[in-house]
């Protein structure tokens, strides 16, 4: 099958080249591989931000990334590239015109606004992966939320227009279906991981007290770092690792602010603010933890509870979004309610003072796993999205003849 995978802001490279791979970038890049090892051709646009980049380049995984010409040949932020999705689309369409595509697979909003607008003429069904929709974001983020205004009222568009919609989480199949998506038309396929990458097996960094516990992620307020800060007074023999940032960790802001934080409440000797982590050195971080703690406000969906569980650690993590799916409570770990640092603080300390339970957790998250979370289980489930996407425009065709 032939696959056009399309990713505007967050192309598969930056994955391959680690440190500032975001989950997009991860999920596409690894969903591409893995179908391109299924024997799919796969090619993956994306937008060309560095004058740099050739047009066409051909990964070691087998698919190709083709940059897209489609404003400014620089880093633009994510929010501001909307007024040049019409020249994205323009691209895409010629392309497709010359290279036909079997399916176009969407990778957030602006993607698939770009895919449904050169799908039309090109006749090709179009599967749509949102990865983050913005009436979720614009509920907890509210005037912080830097989304086009337009943002809501497109992704609405795209759910009727778009052949498919491949929701990662069911707590996302409630949002679509609130926003007028049919469910008939709403597929399940959760994001991966890689278990040869992250795997209980391999070192582990060394630690300075009895007790560890890791997160990761973007230094934003609504990831819930402060929430564990403050839950370190009542865990006296732990630290604290937050991975995420930029290198220089001690000029960020949030950084700082985390901090200051930590000074107030006494807990600073105890707190590694680690900055950025590549991926390669993400699962030796992940194995040194007692517990890996993912605790926003809100989540999509949230890759690293599953690295985690790869890793056979327990996870700790707030009862919203994707992660009500990958964390079974009371099975691979703990669910908690979000910004509530009391029962935070209950949940790691269940968990810390029972190694027996942290041993049963670990080894039940890597047969989740292992079940359900490999990216060839993915790329499998994927597929059948593919192939129902096909077979119903044949029939659409067949029927209009």
């Amino acid at each position: 099958m032939r696959i056009a995978m399309v990713s505007e802001h967050a192309g598969p490279l930056a994955a391959l080249g680690g440190v500032d791979a975001g989950g997009q970038n991860v999920h596409v890049a690894a969903l591409s591989a893995a179908l391109s090892a299924r024997g799919h051709d796969v090619v993956v646009y994306t937008r060309r931000d560095d004058p740099a980049l050739p047009e066409r380049v051909r990964t070691e995984q087998g698919y190709d990334v083709v940059h897209v010409p489609a404003g400014p040949e620089c880093s633009v932020p994510k929010d501001e590239l909307l007024p040049h999705m019409g020249e994205f689309a323009r691209f895409l369409e010629q392309q497709w015109y010359d290279e036909r595509p079997d399916v176009v697979h969407a990778h957030f909003w602006m993607s698939g606004l770009a895919s449904v607008l050169a799908a039309r003429k090109a006749g090709v069904p179009v599967v749509q992966t949102y990865h983050a929709l913005g009436t979720v974001k614009r509920r907890h983020q509210g005037v912080d939320d830097t989304s086009p205004p337009q943002r809501i009222g497109i992704e609405r568009m795209i759910g009727r227009e778009a052949d498919r919609i491949a929701a990662t989480c069911d707590d996302e199949v409630t949002e679509l279906m609130r926003m007028g998506v049919r469910r008939q038309r709403i597929s399940v396929v959760p994001c991966g991981v890689d278990p040869d990458r992250f795997r209980p097996e391999g070192p582990s960094d060394r630690r300075r007290y009895p007790y560890r516990i890791v997160s990761v992620g973007r230094l934003v307020p609504r990831k819930g770092f402060q929430d564990l800060i403050t839950t370190l007074r009542s865990l006296p023999d732990a630290e604290l690792v937050i991975a995420g940032g930029p290198v220089d960790v001690d000029t960020d802001p949030e950084a700082q602010r985390l901090a200051a934080h930590a000074e107030r409440v006494g807990v600073r000797h105890r707190l590694v603010l680690a900055g950025q982590v590549s991926r390669d050195a993400m699962p030796e971080l992940l194995r040194s933890a007692d517990v890996v703690a993912c605790v926003p406000w809100y989540e999509p969906f949230g890759i690293v509870p599953l690295e985690a569980m790869a890793c056979g650690v327990p996870v700790v993590a707030s009862a919203v979004g994707g992660l009500t799916d990958t964390v079974v409570d009371g099975v691979t770990g703990v669910l908690v309610p979000p910004r509530d640092p009391a029962a935070l603080s209950r949940a790691l300390h269940s968990l810390l003072v029972d190694r027996a339970r942290r041993e049963a957790c670990g080894i039940a998250g890597l047969d989740r796993v292992g079940v359900r979370y490999t990216w060839d289980r993915v790329a499998e489930d994927t597929e059948r999205v593919y192939e129902l996407v096909t077979v119903e425009q044949a029939v659409a065709v067949g029927g209009a003849r």
